[in-house]
């Protein structure tokens, strides 16, 4: 196979992941992240309560704390998932790493956002910083990371434009040389 055939598979391979991975309304994400992020903050919370778990919800003796599929968050994982798929030119054992510390970092953010939020329950400015959180910082941590990795591990490829343009010159016809068109 050649080295176009070899990029043109992979490309289509890459897509074909991205797509199977966000079947299911995100189940692989949650799947996953649920019980990670429920253990992990009643973790950290057992360090100054004694939390009891049932399900989504952690009950500690000043409130329960429901976290509901918009706190795991499972889009924002899903959109750094197609951004480190979608980018071209990335060797396999480095996309596995890349993938794996964007989105340890982004578990790590979230759950600090939580714990974050936990405090403020019994606050009045709870539903402010629940809404800013939830619209705006959650969404400052993707870029965030992404950025920060776009230079860490020096990607020089624009996720989906880049494929979308090398596809694009594979269809274009090519402009003909003065030369030949002399002959």
């Amino acid at each position: 196979m050649d080295l176009q055939s070899k990029k043109i598979s992979g490309l289509f391979i890459r897509y074909i992941i991205i797509v199977l991975v966000g079947l299911g309304n995100l189940y692989v994400f949650y799947k996953i992240l649920t019980p990670l992020t429920i253990r992990a903050v009643a973790l950290v919370l057992s360090i100054f309560t004694d939390p009891f778990m049932l399900g989504n919800t952690i009950y500690t003796e000043y409130a329960a704390i429901e976290l509901i599929p918009a706190c795991i968050a499972g889009a924002a994982f899903y959109l750094l998932f197609i951004l480190v798929m979608s980018t071209p030119g990335i060797k396999p054992l480095k996309r596995l790493g890349l993938l794996l510390a964007t989105l340890v970092d982004l578990f790590i953010l979230n759950v600090i956002r939580i714990l974050i939020l936990i405090t403020l329950i019994q606050t009045p400015s709870f539903e402010t910083a629940h809404w800013i959180f939830w619209h705006v910082i959650s969404t400052v941590f993707v870029v965030g990371i992404w950025i920060a990795y776009v230079y860490i591990f020096k990607i020089k490829s624009i996720p989906i434009y880049s494929d979308i343009k090398y596809l694009a010159g594979l269809i274009k016809p090519r402009k003909k040389s003065k030369r030949s068109k002399k002959n």
